[in-house]
């Protein structure tokens, strides 16, 4: 069955794949989620016919597979699991085509010369639908830290986010030098994390990066890095961060390096990507 192409939709999605990029030009990792569609009523059909759309018309170059506008349920059948594309669908409650899930990732993608003329074009004169309606929701930069760690993880609680950034901050501290961990510490300064007159959630960012606790703060300045790997550091978080049914460790990680690296200079995010093991380093970059 046809889809409607959207320019707000090719919209999105060009700018997702080119701020994936970090001036590589080469077929990297892309995630998206579906709060970055919120507000557009796009399903996973729509989602995938787009991307099947940009790429056949050398908008975009991209590892994928499979008939694009074909129904839900089908969609397991779309794409080859082996391949570099890796899709997860969430419940959908009972739709026959459902909204869009909650995480889809692109192991390969990148935009073709083609497609960076297109986006500049749509840079200087954006699709009209998005003036009608949240075109990015997440990861706003008028959007405080901690509730775009809530958001894109799909917390309920604002504590969560704030517990969850603690724990994901404590793993990645833990793989880097005390100077490494100090840089980041003086580029997050006094941003608090949340404008709130909770006192319960009145912490810098940089806080939460230093660890709350002082005993674990005290350890992280005098222990040398450790080797962990990839399985490793998402089983820390799936058993320390208090992860909610139906949150995966490798989404909450996501989000904190989605809203963490809006806080964080090119120089410091490249630092940080340096000490993260295969696995991670994807998530942080495609973050």
């Amino acid at each position: 069955m046809p889809i409607n192409l959207r320019d707000d939709v090719a919209y999105i999605l060009l700018k997702k794949i080119e701020e994936s990029e970090q001036d590589t030009h080469e077929k990297h990792g892309v995630q998206f989620s579906n709060t970055d569609f919120a507000g557009r009523s796009l399903t996973v059909s729509d989602f995938l016919g787009h991307l099947d759309y940009l790429n056949q018309k050398g908008f975009i170059d991209a590892d994928f597979s499979g008939n694009a506008y074909a129904r839900q349920e089908d969609v397991p059948d779309l794409i080859n699991l082996e391949s570099s594309v890796d899709l997860r669908i969430a419940n959908t409650l009972g739709a026959e085509d459902g909204p869009l899930p909650h995480l889809i990732t692109f192991d390969k993608a990148t935009l073709t010369d083609k497609g960076q003329h297109l986006v500049r074009k749509m840079d200087e004169d954006p699709p009209e639908a998005l003036r009608s309606g949240p075109a990015r929701p997440i990861a706003t930069e008028n959007m405080d830290f901690l509730e775009k760690v809530r958001i894109n993880a799909e917390l309920e609680d604002i504590f969560d986010a704030r517990d969850l950034s603690e724990v994901i901050f404590r793993t990645m501290r833990d793989l880097m030098s005390t100077e490494a961990t100090r840089r980041v510490t003086s580029e997050l300064g006094t941003t608090p994390a949340l404008e709130t007159e909770n006192k319960a959630l009145q912490n810098d960012i940089a806080e939460l990066w230093r660890d709350t606790n002082p005993i674990v703060r005290f350890l992280s300045k005098v222990r040398p890095p450790l080797e962990v790997d990839s399985e490793t550091f998402f089983f820390r978080i799936a058993q320390e961060g208090g992860l909610p049914r139906g949150v995966s460790p490798k989404k909450a990680t996501a989000a904190v390096f989605s809203a963490v690296k809006d806080e964080l200079s090119q120089e410091r995010i490249s630092e940080i990507s340096s000490f993260l093991p295969e696995e991670v380093q994807k998530l942080w970059v495609a973050a």
